[in-house]
């Protein structure tokens, strides 16, 4: 389990330190950051694959995409392999590093080249794009809060709330909803 964390919008390294300190429990073993003046990106990592190599976030050659991910891309052997043959040079052995030449290579769609369970944000610092993106079917949890501009996503709504602008009341129409039917529908409930 890792934990991933950012925002879009502001720029608050303080937030962004306190964000991944509240997720530590998700990542004991390592943290990452990556600010600059259009987004944030942090995350805490419990090792599993590349031990030594694959601390996050993690770039492209020319340090001008950048990634944090939680989870697991199952099918990331072949994708380093279609990708070296391609001409793209990886510096770590980690599942996540397939993520930026994805990117390099299908833009915005490479989710549809991966297997696996993940949640991940992606800053293209050349277009001044966040791409912030999970698995099909949810298994690894991204929460976000978008208002007047400013994005902030995390692997756990705790994280979230330390935004001094997010609202700390419940909605019982929306908790009533998850209660009813695991899901709460998009009609514009708030948490």
């Amino acid at each position: 389990m890792c934990g991933i964390c950012g925002a879009y919008g502001i720029k608050d390294p303080e937030l962004l330190r306190k964000m991944c300190a509240e997720i530590v429990h998700r990542g004991p073993d390592d943290e990452g950051y990556a600010i600059n003046s259009q987004a944030m990106l942090g995350m805490r990592r419990l090792k599993v694959i590349d031990l030594i190599s694959g601390n996050q976030p993690i770039y492209n050659e020319d340090k001008s995409i950048m990634v944090v991910c939680n989870g697991e891309i199952y099918n990331f052997r072949e994708i380093r392999k279609d990708l070296e043959k391609k001409g793209h040079n990886f510096s770590t052995n980690s599942d996540t590093e397939s993520i930026v030449h994805l990117y390099e290579e299908f833009g915005d769609t490479l989710v549809h080249k991966m297997r696996g369970m993940f949640a991940f944000a992606l800053w293209d610092s050349r277009k001044q794009h966040l791409l912030v993106a999970r698995d099909r079917v949810g298994i690894k949890p991204l929460y976000y809060y978008f208002n007047n501009g400013i994005l902030l996503f995390a692997s756990e709504i705790k994280s979230l709330l330390l935004f001094p602008a997010i609202p700390k009341k419940l909605n019982f129409d929306a908790l009533h909803d998850y209660l009813t039917f695991y899901v709460y529908p998009s009609s514009g409930y708030h948490l």
